[in-house]
């Protein structure tokens, strides 16, 4: 356990809480993904940035916007995939003097950036779209069936990649999602390729498109508010903070609690400080220990600082009233 001392303007008793790494939610802590899953990250990268620029291609080659609009979903997702082995790589940097909680911040960053990146590439394939209703354009739909025959493959296999890791690591299983519901969204283009060449009918290819978009959008739009609300350091989800003050109300000769803040230092980690009031009763660093054990554990907060306070000196806390931060 680590104790300091933190300025405040009144004399009192201070007390650090261990650092216990956990993850959002009360998972049961967070799991770092081992080293074996950067070679993941690697091929699945390659394998996705290769078949964009051929879906790309074929989609301008064929006069096909839901493989243009699928191809804008794929580089999303590689952009997401790249910003989190990023943010996996930064986030192991050493805090330093001027970044004194390292850099984990930046996940939360990169998925801000991609849910905007997305939902604008998203608005300009929809706005193509409508045009296509009002003015269709010929499609070569077996051109469209085997690109994104190819699109099932590659998002599969990527999605493989990470399967054995997504029990335990909340990034992996989104990488893994996201895989696999691009394979789901290729087929689906599949479906309009062959309706196109049983039909004949062209206006099939911008309805998927714009059905892609709106399954696009759907996604985006939950990662654009967790992203924002972290931005924001929101309580993340799956904590309840009262919950988590009359926990900490309860702890052995704990009389009041105040100036409670619960913020998410990344997307997968999170971080508590509060200030605990103890009349009469001297510095205990196993109680601290034990809390903070207890808070990770069961809410998956892994980053506890608490500073304890005797209230006996006759000044009152300056950051007591829940108004002030």
């Amino acid at each position: 356990m680590d104790d300091h001392a933190h300025d405040h303007d009144h004399p009192h008793d201070h007390g650090h809480a261990g650092h216990n790494h956990a993850g959002h939610g009360g998972h049961g802590g967070h799991v770092h993904a081992p080293a074996s899953f950067g070679a993941a990250f690697a091929i699945g990268i390659t394998l996705n940035l290769a078949y964009v620029a051929g879906e790309a291609i074929y989609g301008v080659l064929a006069g096909s916007l839901a493989l243009l609009a699928d191809a804008g979903h794929n580089l999303g997702d590689v952009l997401g995939l790249a910003a989190a082995w990023l943010a996996a790589g930064l986030g192991r940097r050493l805090p330093s003097s001027r970044f004194t909680y390292g850099l984990r911040r930046s996940s939360i960053l990169s998925a801000l950036f991609n849910a905007v990146v997305l939902l604008v590439v998203t608005g300009g394939v929809a706005w193509e779209a409508i045009r296509r209703l009002l003015h269709p354009e010929p499609v070569a739909g077996t051109i469209v069936m085997i690109v994104a025959g190819v699109g099932i493959l590659v998002n599969g296999s990527t999605a493989l990649l990470f399967m054995s890791g997504a029990k335990s690591d909340l990034n992996l299983r989104a990488a893994f999602l996201h895989m696999a519901s691009d394979a789901a969204t290729a087929a689906a283009v599949v479906v309009a390729g062959l309706l196109i060449m049983m039909t004949g009918w062209l206006r099939i290819d911008p309805v998927v498109s714009l059905l892609v978009g709106l399954v696009i959008v759907i996604g985006t739009w939950s990662l654009l508010r967790q992203s924002l609300d972290l931005a924001l350091d929101a309580v993340p989800p799956g904590i309840d903070p009262a919950e988590v003050m009359r926990y900490l109300r309860a702890l052995p000769g704990v009389s009041e609690v105040h100036d409670l803040h619960i913020w998410g230092m990344s997307t997968t980690e999170t971080a508590l400080t509060a200030h605990l009031v103890r009349p009469g009763l001297p510095p205990d660093d196993a109680l601290l220990h034990d809390a903070a054990a207890m808070l990770a554990r069961k809410y998956g907060i892994g980053h506890a600082t608490f500073q304890v306070e005797s209230g006996e000196d006759g000044h009152g806390c300056a950051l007591a009233p829940a108004s002030v931060v």
